[in-house]
């Protein structure tokens, strides 16, 4: 299947979960989560999860790692829609978040963080493949992103279903993940 059809049965899937449903999936992710071999990190680039698209509770998994290590740094995205690209803003329990335009929230802060100051990334993603590559929501601010970070800067996908085989229309510069973390298994590429 093309990116575009399995973004559309993707967010079909989601939105067939219910509630209780979603909670049990990010349960189960976390406890694959805390299972799997994660290193020790400074820095981690996390995101919001959006609702309206029943994303995965991104809270647990980021709450996790501060909880590790309570002098890790966070940052979340904001997107300039105008150049089309995204950068890391630190945040912390003070810090301001808006709602833009995409449903993204966003910390309203001004100071960034370099993309090659991660150690760590979380990535949405409506699916993966075998191979670690992903089907964003197709306007490309990750792939772009991580693209600027470190080569060991470890790229975290979170999903509540299994990998497919293959995405047919991959690009040259879309950027596989590391690890995908599913309720049953933690996939490593």
């Amino acid at each position: 299947m093309t990116k575009k059809e399995l973004r559309k049965l993707y967010k079909e899937k989601r939105k067939a979960l219910t509630a209780a449903e979603r909670s049990k999936l990010d349960d189960l992710l976390l406890i694959q989560f805390q299972q799997a071999a994660i290193p020790f990190i400074r820095s981690l680039f996390s995101y919001w999860p959006m609702e309206e698209q029943q994303e995965p509770n991104m809270h647990l998994f980021t709450d996790f790692m501060e909880f590790r290590n309570p002098e890790l740094q966070i940052a979340y995205p904001r997107i300039d829609r105008l150049s089309e690209t995204m950068v890391a803003v630190p945040a912390g329990a003070e810090t301001i978040f808006e709602k833009n335009s995409l449903g993204i929230y966003e910390p309203q802060d001004t100071v960034i963080t370099e993309p090659d100051s991660l150690d760590m990334a979380f990535v949405p993603l409506l699916a993966v493949d075998r191979q670690g590559y992903r089907v964003g929501y197709g306007k490309g601010y990750y792939d772009r992103f991580l693209a600027d970070c470190r080569t060991d800067c470890l790229k975290i996908g979170f999903s509540y279903f299994e990998p497919l085989e293959q995405i047919r229309d991959k690009h040259e510069f879309d950027v596989p993940l590391n690890l995908c973390i599913t309720p049953q298994s933690v996939y490593v590429f």
